[in-house]
């Protein structure tokens, strides 16, 4: 049983890394999907976006909602071309037509989705089937690629459709059920194109009583029968005989039931309360509150942790219940209910992301816009069965009497390792047990695909092909070249020669390397076919050494021209272009810096690994070529005439640049200011200031012991050796130091 789990991890691993087709990882409740999405973050070679349906899912995910990543506005989408007012009256519908006229994308978030080669969504059980061909006209108008499904992106959706479904309303059915037979997100008309990978784990891991497996699968299947009923039925309780039992947590239907209870056990302790504020910076909207902004708590109330200890010591878990045992103005003394050891709380910090294109390397990054920081606890003498999800309890009291919904009954029973600590409530009747026929008749269908082993040599083989086609294919470049000097034409007449004749010399070299492109890809393709191994390697070390001169050479160009636009006034909108057409070069870069060895792995059987080292290789390149512009601008710029008009005037007053804002960061925090009042003075995140000074201690300008407390750079280097990279360090801390901090250490570290 081991020895399978394992297979089909790996095997999951193997679809992500090493094909481009849409899967589906799903799995009971308790197989290991959650651990699984952590460990492909650490280890992926793809750029990827996290995505969930709602914001809490998204930050137990640690990512960001759909529809703040897509701009989606509130309503239902129809996966047509004409306008909605063809389909119905109502308020609340957009179609490919509306969403692109009415509500486009940023510049910020199309560059974020143009850099992206995976997408992740989790909880996808949650997630209407118009949604999902929401997010593929997005990314099929973001990538200009409509003839593949997502614009060509991978899409891996996790979840399990046997736990909570999507919510529509009966209005917005009577339109959405002319396009969709139901809302599950397997309707969608994106995936009737693709088709996906359907990979369920397997292994429980929660669980490991196999009568209690046995029949939390005949739940899941619509195949409970009378003794299946029978026996749990045997562990209801009457309201007498749950106050024998030892405290525990009653898993309820719905809200109002468990905040009475909560409410009612707090105010029965007849004791003084002390309440906690949260402490919540910069973007942080209410909607995201994993906590209430205030708790409320009294000597001797139960509370549930909901959050892993982010120390790495383990304390506690999501899930875990202890109990109250001393309060002041400042501290949360709990007593763990398993160990009885006495645990002194500390706040959680829960960060509200957002995904941007880093300024220096131009690669996909994550920015964190806004914390939250509170106790990690809630009162527990209830929960919801929506929000029990993803909770582990050894011992439950269960209240699901009004199951209003399919799986209800399933997510509650699923929370439990055994039989053994199930106490119900009420009594359970065969017609409350019930899955979704449609979910049921789906995953039937979907497992009697081709054997995964199979299909991965199938798909592996297609991605073979496709990154070795796509790497070499310039065609994009391109058009990104067409478009530019379509969008530009006319607007810059530069005065010096080489400035005018910049692009359209880039654009003359990529059509002149077309046939060459063209050539080496089929000699690729080719060498693919025949299994030529040993010369493929040989043709693509040598191919792609060839290509990676040339793109860096017109990176060059391009970080060139653009330093010397920077010196003329009315150029923010040509300097956006060039900015757009840097961007793509550096990604050609990289993917070709890649490419070998993503193929070598695959044709041997193994999985790329993350790469990390080729993002610092462009960085330095990238901020090579940066400091020769601005000596080439410097120069050029006292032999122009302004003929254009498009130099800047009043030279005593050059446009700032970041060198001169990081220069008022260092003399105000030379003058003793603080981080917090710099930032308050200069009207500017503190994160911004934080990356200010780590590039002063990087120049040796700043001393990090003047920065930060010597316990908090200890505690980060001793990390060091494990974690080579800033991102890899935040992922460890688990929110404990932001990345300003993190930024600052590593920058010192690389002085000694």
């Amino acid at each position: 049983m081991e020895n399978e789990s394992t297979d089909r991890l790996e095997l999951a691993a193997k679809f992500v890394n090493n094909t481009g087709a849409p899967i589906f990882l799903t799995g009971k409740a308790g197989t290991g999907k959650t651990t699984f999405l952590r460990d492909l973050v650490r280890k992926t070679h793809k750029r990827h976006v996290i995505l969930a349906p709602t914001g809490i899912a998204a930050l137990h995910a640690k990512g960001v909602t759909i529809h703040s990543q897509f701009l989606l506005p509130l309503g239902s989408f129809l996966p047509v071309r004409e306008p909605e007012g063809n389909f119905t009256s109502q308020f609340g519908f957009f179609t490919q037509h509306t969403l692109a006229r009415k509500h486009p994308l940023n510049q910020l978030r199309k560059n974020v989705l143009k850099a992206v080669d995976l997408l992740v969504i989790d909880e996808v059980s949650m997630l209407r089937a118009d949604v999902l061909d929401a997010i593929d006209y997005r990314m099929r108008s973001v990538k200009g690629n409509y003839r593949d499904p997502f614009g060509g992106v991978q899409v891996l959706m996790i979840g399990d459709l046997y736990q909570l479904p999507p919510i529509v309303r009966d209005q917005e059915w009577e339109v959405l059920r002319q396009f969709y037979p139901s809302m599950h997100f397997f309707e969608a008309h994106a995936l009737r194109n693709s088709g996906m990978v359907y990979l369920e784990l397997d292994k429980i891991f929660r669980q490991q009583d196999e009568q209690f497996i046995r029949l939390l699968n005949h739940l899941r299947d619509n195949e409970v029968t009378a003794e299946d009923v029978k026996v749990l039925n045997e562990h209801y309780k009457t309201e007498a005989e749950v106050k024998e039992i030892p405290p525990c947590i009653t898993i309820t239907t719905h809200n109002y039931k468990a905040d009475q209870l909560n409410q009612k056990e707090l105010e029965a302790l007849n004791i003084t309360s002390f309440y906690y504020d949260a402490e919540v910076e910069d973007d942080f909207p209410d909607s995201l509150f994993p906590l209430p902004r205030r708790i409320e708590l009294r000597e001797g109330a139960q509370i549930m942790f909901v959050k892993n200890d982010s120390s790495g010591s383990a304390e506690y878990f999501n899930g875990k219940l202890a109990k109250v045992i001393r309060l002041s103005k400042t501290e949360v003394i709990v007593r763990m209910q398993d160990s009885e050891e006495e645990f002194q709380l500390r706040k959680e910090t829960w960060e509200n992301k957002k995904y941007i294109i880093n300024p220096d390397t131009k690669e996909l990054d994550e920015e964190v816009v806004g914390t939250f920081s509170q106790f990690p606890i809630k009162l527990a003498w209830a929960v919801t069965v929506h929000k029990s999800q993803g909770l582990t309890f050894d011992r439950a009291i269960i209240d699901v009497g009004q199951a209003f919904a399919p799986g209800q009954v399933y997510v509650a029973l699923s929370r439990l390792r055994s039989l053994e600590g199930l106490v119900l409530r009420s009594r359970i009747s065969s017609d409350l047990i019930h899955s979704d026929r449609q979910v049921v008749d789906f995953s039937v269908s979907a497992k009697k695909q081709t054997r995964l082993e199979e299909l991965l040599i199938q798909y592996q083989s297609q991605y073979v092909s496709h990154i070795l086609d796509s790497t070499f294919d310039f065609s994009p470049i391109q058009k990104e070249l067409e478009f530019f000097q379509k969008d530009q034409a006319s607007s810059m007449e530069f005065e010096d020669e080489e400035m005018r004749g910049a692009i359209p010399t880039i654009q003359q070299l990529f059509q002149s390397e077309k046939e060459n492109s063209d050539r080496f890809r089929r000699q690729l393709l080719a060498l693919v076919y025949q299994g030529n191994q040993s010369k493929l390697q040989d043709r693509l070390g040598k191919g792609s050494q060839y290509y990676r001169e040339i793109i860096a050479n017109q990176i060059q160009q391009v970080i060139s021209l653009r330093s010397q636009v920077e010196l003329f006034s009315k150029t923010k909108k040509y300097q956006e272009g060039l900015e757009s057409l840097e961007a793509i070069l550096l990604r050609k870069y990289l993917e070709i810096s890649k490419v070998a060895r993503i193929v070598k792995a695959i044709l041997n059987g193994d999985m790329p690994g993350k790469m990390e080292e080729l993002d610092q290789e462009i960085l330095a390149l990238r901020m090579q070529f940066i400091n020769r512009a601005k000596e080439k601008a410097a120069e050029k710029i006292t032999n122009l005439k302004t003929k254009t008009g498009r130099k800047k005037t009043g030279v005593a007053k050059p446009k700032r640049t970041k060198g001169d804002s990081q220069e008022l960061t260092f003399a105000l925090f030379e003058m003793g200011k603080t981080i917090p009042q710099i930032a308050e003075e200069r009207e500017l995140a503190e994160s911004t200031i934080k990356s200010h000074l780590a590039d002063g201690i990087a120049l040796g300008r700043i001393e990090l012991s003047d920065c930060l407390p010597e316990e908090v750079i200890s505690e980060i280097k001793s990390q060091f050796d494990r974690f080579k990279t800033v991102s890899a360090l935040r992922e460890h801390f688990q929110g404990k130091f932001d990345y300003g901090t993190l930024k600052m250490v590593f920058a010192g570290n690389k002085l000694e």
